[in-house]
Parts: structure tokens; sequence; C-alpha cells
């Protein structure tokens, strides 16, 4: 498994105390009697990727992470909660999602479990929905879907504009994304708006000039759907290079549908994540493994659409960084289950339990370029899961069951 691309966030120091006999603070807080910890740092531990530990505690003090440990081992401290022999893993990191957003497709979905095949377009219906909608209808239909994930286990995640297709309403979809989250995505080039539909050059002078200027302000990253029926590869390097101008990193919807040029694009503009990633040749594979873009999959896609699973184990194995992700969306993957997906991507994807936590934790993190989160070791920030079972393996284990018993965010318990 590859351990990903250095990361541009890491508030944390290396020399953070790890042991007992460092500093911890007397108010600190320690969770013992934890069955198994998932650290996600190979020096630790088992020295595999997940980094686990039997018998673990960990420490936290204030929003960080300060000691892990054995249990035995564990600082004295005034504040302790005993995890009662379970599980604890970092929380979930869900690097892809679209969220501001009205209405649903049910009956969309309906025409594709009843025969129809799955092809770009339908997101139409959002977007007339999503503009028609108010901006309280729009944040609070954000705020439940994030609550949603929350008590999933989910404690970072990054959202989309991509439903309004126009100066004003993209503008405002990532406004209200940003109130929530720091990890903010402009996605003007979701498809050509059906404003521009007789001039799709027109809407990327749009998407690259007046709405940019609109929209940067409120997002740290920049993305494309690049696909036939959205936007090609030429329209998609100037979107994403217009973006890099105005300070925005890229992301690309890249290669879900057909072959095409989506994963070379990302690779060339050094884009964090290429995303889906189902039809790949050799090429793009040994792109991927040879890059520090990372290879998100979104399984809940497939399961929804009832499309061709992407193949995590040729990824891997050829060396690429891989994530997990929900692809939050009322189109094509209404989930905010990462428990889910980690269970479809060992069921159909080739990824072992451990490989698919790792991806879903570490995995997203690497997918956002941060170090802070998708790990609990010393210095990085308290967001931490409790599982009802003895072993992250249940996740894949036991599919559909509501394993997430607490959840810990910046220190503090809020499931």
């Amino acid at each position: 498994m590859n351990n990903g691309p250095a990361a541009t966030n890491n508030p944390a120091a290396s020399s953070a105390p790890t042991s007992a006999n460092s500093a911890v603070a007397k108010t600190a807080t320690a969770i013992v009697n934890i069955a198994s910890l998932v650290t996600n740092d190979p020096s630790l531990g088992d020295h595999t990727p997940l980094g686990l530990i039997q018998d673990a505690a960990v420490v936290i003090d204030g929003d960080r992470v300060v000691w892990v440990g054995e249990s035995s081992k564990a600082p004295a401290t005034d504040n302790r909660v005993d995890a009662g022999g379970r599980a604890v893993i970092p929380g979930f990191v869900d690097s892809h999602s679209h969220l501001v957003f009205a209405g649903d497709r049910t009956a969309e979905f309906n025409a594709r479990m009843s025969g129809e095949a799955y092809k770009a377009g339908g997101i139409r219906t959002t977007v007339a929905a999503t503009r028609a909608a108010s901006d309280e209808d729009l944040e609070r239909n954000l705020t439940r879907y994030l609550d949603e994930a929350l008590r999933q286990g989910t404690t970072t995640f990054e959202t989309k504009s991509g439903y309004g297709l126009t100066v004003e309403d993209e503008a405002r979809a990532l406004r209200i994304a940003a109130a929530h989250t720091d990890e903010v995505t402009y996605l003007g080039a979701h498809i050509v708006s059906p404003d521009y539909a007789d001039d799709p050059a027109a809407y990327v002078d749009l998407v690259t000039g007046e709405m940019l200027d609109a929209c940067a302000p409120y997002a740290r990253w920049i993305d494309v759907f690049c696909e036939k029926g959205a936007f090609d590869g030429d329209q998609a390097r100037a979107i994403l290079t217009a973006g890099k101008a105005k300070g925005l990193h890229p992301r690309v919807h890249a290669n879900q549908l057909t072959y095409g040029p989506g994963v070379q694009l990302a690779v060339e503009l050094d884009a964090a994540s290429a995303d889906h990633c189902t039809h790949l040749t050799d090429e793009d594979v040994d792109a991927l493994a040879h890059s520090s873009t990372v290879a998100t999959l979104l399984p809940g896609a497939e399961f929804s659409t009832r499309a061709q699973w992407p193949n995590a184990r040729r990824l891997l194995d050829a060396g690429a960084t891989v994530a997990l992700s929900t692809d939050c969306n009322p189109g094509s993957s209404f989930t905010s289950s990462v428990p889910f997906c980690i269970a479809l991507a060992v069921r159909d994807m080739g990824m072992t339990p451990n490989e698919a936590l790792w991806s879903a934790t570490a995995g997203g993190a690497a997918a956002l370029r941060r170090t802070d989160v998708g790990r609990l070791t010393p210095g990085a920030r308290a967001d931490l899961t409790v599982l009802d079972a003895p072993s992250h393996v249940h996740l894949a284990y036991r599919p559909g069951v509501p394993l997430v018993t607490e959840v810990w965010r910046k220190g503090v318990r809020v499931v």
C-alpha cells in the first residue's frame, strides 16, 4: 500500500510526545481499554500501514492527540474514558461529495433499476431544483447530510458546487459550503449549463472568467467533469489552468463512464486527486503510480448505476495511492456512508479490509493533501471513531450494521 504523497497541511511536529514518559497534562483525556487502535502510522504497533496497536489507549489534549500506545502504559490523566474493548479508528475523511443541492432524483434511480442505462445529463434536474431553492433550504439540506455523515464516523469532508451553473448560484453554493468546511471545491464545470447548450465555448469562457472570479474567494479547489457529455480534455485543461492562476488547486472527475484524457490531465496538472478512475489504460495506472495524484474511488456510484467497478487491486499493486469516498449526490450515489463504501470496496473492488480502511482515512487525507487528519498519532487532530466491535474488519464483515457508537471531532465527543 502506498502511504501517500507528501502533504501540504501538517501542523503536527514530528517531535510530539509518544510515550508515557513524555509530558502530558493531567487535564488531558485518556481513552483506554481499546481493543485495537488504528493509527495509520507504520512505525507504531504491528508496523503495517495501519499501525495497529492492540489493548491500546489514546490521549487527547485540547483538539490534538498527544499520546498513543498500550493501555497499560498510558500516562496518568484526570479524565479517563473506558472504550470497553471496542476498536478505535481515525475519523473518516470523505474527500468527494456534492452536498449543496435541492430535490432528489428518485424517478431517475427507479428508471435505472428498471433497466435504463446511466449517462451524464440527469444533473440538469438537480440544477433546476437548486436554482429554485432558497439559501435557507440549501443550507438545511447541507447540514442534514453532514449530520448524517458525522453519525457514521465522517469527521472531515470535502464538498462541491456544480448544481447552480450560473455566477450567482455557484457563488452562493460555495459560500454556504464554506461556512461548514474548509475543503470547498468550485465545480462550475460539472456539465455545460442548459443556458449554454448551443454554445459550450461561451460557457467555458464564463466558468473561467466571471464565474471563477465570483467563486474563487470561497474555494480551495477547482474541479471539472472531464467526460463525454460534459467537458473534453482541452476544455478541462483550460478550466483547471484558469483555476490554478486564481490560486485554486485542481481535482478531476476522471475516466468514470469511458476511457478518456481525465487521468492524464490530472497528473499533468498535479491535481490532488483523479476521482472515479473506472476505465483506466495501463498508461493511466502507471501515471497515477508515479505521481502525487491520488486515485479516489467512489463505489457508491457504481452500486447506484450498476456500472463496472473500479479495479482497486490493479491500482494498489502498481503502487498508486488510493482513497475511498462516498460521492454523495442526489443522482448517482445518494449515500453518505463511508462504512458502506468500505464494504463495497472489499467485496467488489479487490481491496482487503485493511486497505479499504486506510483509503477511507489516510487515503482521503492524502486526496486533500492533509496530514493533520486521517491518522491518530501525536500532533494529529483528535478526530476518532469508536466501533461497537473489537476490530475495524467488522466494517466489511458486518455490512449495513450501524457499528459507529461514538465520534470525537477536534477532541470533543459529538456522537
